[in-house]
C-alpha cells in the first residue's frame, strides 16, 4: 500500500498527529514472533513492571491501557467511593477534552477551579475543598494536576509537592494527568519521579502516545493504599488488551534507555523555536510562557483563516483570537521554519 502523507498535517496542531517512533515499531515486530499468554501474563508485561519501578521507585505498579481518557477514568474511579469527588483546573483535560466520560463513564463529580495559568495552588485547591462531613455535598477525595498543563505550563517539583502536602493534610489523594509528563520532565531536566513519586503523588495517568506510541497509556499507582480494584475497573472499562504485549513493548522500549527523553527534549526543542520564530512579528501575540511543546499566539481572524487552510492547527478561543500550536517528537526545524514563514507571509498579505 502507498503511503498517504498530507503535508498540510505537519505538525503544528497535536502531538498525536505523529507517527510513530521507528524505535518502537521495531519493538513491537519484535514482540510479534510467537504466542505469549494473553491479557497481560506475558513477559513484556512483566518486564515493563521494573521499568516502571526503575522511573518510580519500588513501590510503583502500572497497569497499561488503551487511551488517555481511560487512564484518567480508571485512575479516579480507584480512588474515590460514590460519593466522592475530584478538584481539578477548570481547564483540565478531564473537564474540557474527554467528551463528559469521567462523569457519564466514570461517574464521577467533578469541582472545578479557574486558573490563570492552568496550574492549582494549594490556596486555589482550597476554593473547592470543603464542606467535609456535608451530607448534602459531594466529599472533595482527589486533587488532578496536569503535568504539562493544558495551557502549556509545567509545575516545577517544589510545586507538586506543597499541593500534595496541603491535599495530604486534608485528607485527601493526589492524581497526576501525565499525558505530557515526559514533556514537563524534559523541559525541568528532572527524572520523572522528581515530578511524581518524590512529589508525593499517589497515582499516575502516564502518556505514551503523545511521545511516539502507536498506542497506550497506563495507570500507574505510586501509593497503594491510595486506589483499589484497578485489575477489575480496567476491564470494567473496557480497558483489558487480550495481547498486551504490544502495549508492554511499547512502553519497554520508549521507557528502558532515554528514548523518552530524546523524543521529549526535541519537540520541546522545537516549541521555543516557533515562539522564537514569530514572538516578533508584527500582529502575532504570545500572550502565555513557553515552557514545553506548546506554543499559544493571537492571531488577526483572517491570517488564521488563511493558514488553517496551509496547516492544520487549533483555534483555541474563538472570542480571543488565540491559538495553539504543538510541537512533536518528529517536528523539524525545517518544519517550524516553513511554518514560521508562512505565517509571516500571510500577516504581510493581510
Amino acid at each position: 500500500m502507498t503511503p498517504r502523507h498530507d503535508p498540510r498535517l505537519k505538525a503544528f496542531a497535536s502531538d498525536n498527529y505523529a507517527g510513530v517512533h521507528p524505535e518502537i515499531l521495531q519493538a513491537i515486530a519484535e514482540a510479534n514472533g510467537g504466542h505469549q499468554i494473553a491479557y497481560g501474563e506475558d513477559v513484556y508485561t512483566e518486564a515493563l513492571q521494573d521499568v516502571f519501578r526503575r522511573h518510580f521507585g519500588e513501590g510503583a505498579r502500572a497497569w497499561p491501557v488503551f487511551n488517555g481518557t481511560a487512564a484518567n477514568v480508571v485512575s479516579l474511579r480507584a480512588m474515590t467511593a460514590h460519593w466522592e469527588a475530584v478538584v481539578c483546573a477548570e481547564t483540565a483535560h478531564i473537564n474540557t477534552d474527554e467528551g463528559g466520560a469521567p462523569e457519564v463513564t466514570g461517574g464521577i463529580k467533578l469541582l472545578t477551579v479557574p486558573t490563570p495559568d492552568g496550574k492549582l495552588t494549594p490556596e486555589l485547591i482550597d476554593r473547592q475543598a470543603w464542606g467535609f462531613g456535608d451530607v448534602h455535598r459531594a466529599q472533595p477525595k482527589v486533587v488532578s494536576i496536569s503535568n504539562t498543563t493544558e495551557l502549556g505550563t509545567v509545575y516545577t517539583p517544589a510545586e507538586i509537592a506543597a499541593i500534595c502536602d496541603h491535599a495530604h493534610e486534608l485528607g485527601m489523594l493526589v492524581h497526576l494527568d501525565g499525558s505530557r509528563l515526559t514533556n514537563a520532565a524534559a523541559a525541568l531536566d528532572v527524572p520523572l519521579r522528581a515530578l511524581t513519586t518524590d512529589a508525593g503523588v499517589d497515582v499516575l495517568s502516564f502518556g505514551g502516545t503523545k511521545i511516539g506510541l502507536l498506542y497506550g497509556e497506563a495507570v500507574v499507582v505510586l501509593n497503594p493504599e491510595a486506589a483499589t480494584g484497578i485489575d477489575y475497573l480496567r476491564k470494567t472499562f473496557m480497558q483489558l488488551s487480550s495481547k498486551m504485549r504490544f502495549v508492554s513493548a511499547q512502553f519497554e522500549a520508549l521507557l528502558s534507555g532515554d528514548l523518552w527523553l530524546r523524543n521529549a527534549r526535541q519537540a520541546n526543542a522545537m516549541g521555543r523555536r516557533l515562539a522564537e520564530a514569530v514572538r516578533e512579528l508584527p500582529g502575532v501575540e504570545v500572550p502565555r510562557p513557553v515552557e514545553a511543546n506548546a506554543v499559544f499566539a493571537v492571531l488577526p481572524a483572517d491570517v488564521t483563516a488563511r493558514l488553517q487552510k496551509r496547516f492544520r492547527f487549533y483555534t483555541w478561543n474563538e472570542a480571543t483570537g488565540e491559538v495553539r500550536w504543538m510541537c512533536a517528537f518528529d517536528t523539524t526545524e525545517e518544519d517550524v521554519d516553513a511554518f514560521a514563514a508562512a505565517i509571516a507571509e500571510e500577516l504581510a498579505a493581510g
